[in-house]
C-alpha cells in the first residue's frame, strides 16, 4: 500500500485527480491522500493556493509536505502545465534548446525539477502542454455538454487530427489547447473544473492514456508504487 499526494496547478486538475485518478490507483493499492492546490505565494505566514505558478512558493510548499510526511510509503507528485511555466523554473533556460522536441524538453524539465526537490519520493510531472490537451483525445465528448455544436466539435477534431498526439498541440498564447477550446466554447473558461473533468470522464482514462504518451508514462509510474 502506498499513499499519494498530488499537487495541482488549478481546480480542474484537482477534481480530475479525485474523480478519475483516485479510483483507478486505489484498485492497485495506491491511495490518494489529498489533491492539493499548489501554493503560489506566502504572505504573513498564510499560504495562498491556486491561480499561479511562482516557482519558489511551489517548491517550499512541496518541501514542507515532504518534511511533515517522512514515511517511505508516502509519495508526492504534481500536475502543472508546461504552458506559461514560471521563468524561475529550474532548467528552463537550458530546456529552450529542446523547444523543437517538446517531449524531450518536458522530460528534461521534470528531471531538473526532481533534482531541485531532492527526494526520491517525489515524482515530478509536467503536463504537455496543459491539461486541456487530454480533452482532444476525443472531442466528440464535448457534445455531452454543448448540444447542437457539431461544427465546433468538428473543428476541434480537425486540430487533433493534425498532430501525432494531443500533447503536441502547441503552447502559443492564442493556440494552446485551452485557448482553442474557448475559441469555440467561450463559457468553458468559467466552467473548467466541471466541464473539463466531465469531458475527461466521458473520454475515459484508457483513451487519454492511449492518445497521450507522456501522460501515460506518468500514470504507469504511479501504478508501480502499488
Amino acid at each position: 500500500m502506498a499513499r499519494l499526494y498530488v499537487f495541482t496547478e488549478g481546480p480542474t486538475e484537482q477534481v480530475f485527480a479525485t474523480t478519475l485518478l483516485a479510483p483507478h490507483l486505489a484498485n492497485i493499492g495506491v491511495y490518494l491522500q489529498a489533491a492539493i492546490l499548489i501554493a503560489h505565494s506566502r504572505r504573513h505566514g498564510v499560504v495562498h493556493r491556486g491561480g499561479g505558478r511562482n516557482y519558489l512558493p511551489m517548491k517550499n510548499d512541496i518541501l514542507r509536505f515532504l518534511a511533515q510526511e517522512r514515511a517511505a510509503d508516502v509519495f508526492f507528485t504534481t500536475m502543472i502545465d508546461l504552458y506559461a511555466i514560471h521563468p524561475q523554473f529550474p532548467g528552463l533556460e537550458k530546456s529552450l534548446e529542446l523547444r523543437h522536441l517538446p517531449q524531450k524538453r518536458v522530460q528534461f524539465l521534470e528531471q531538473a525539477f526532481g533534482n531541485d526537490i531532492g527526494d526520491q519520493r517525489f515524482i515530478p510531472h509536467i503536463q504537455l502542454h496543459e491539461y486541456e490537451a487530454y480533452l482532444f483525445s476525443n472531442p466528440d465528448c464535448f457534445g455531452e455538454f454543448y448540444p447542437r455544436a457539431n461544427r465546433s466539435i468538428e473543428k476541434l477534431k480537425a486540430i487533433a487530427a493534425r498532430v501525432e498526439t494531443p500533447e503536441l498541440i502547441d503552447d502559443g498564447q492564442h493556440t494552446a489547447p485551452s485557448k482553442r477550446i474557448t475559441e469555440f466554447f467561450p463559457d468553458y473558461e468559467d466552467a473548467k473544473p466541471t466541464v473539463g473533468t466531465q469531458v475527461a470522464q466521458c473520454i475515459g482514462l484508457s483513451t487519454i492514456r492511449n492518445r497521450c504518451p507522456h501522460f501515460n508514462s506518468w500514470i504507469s509510474r504511479l501504478e508501480q508504487l502499488g
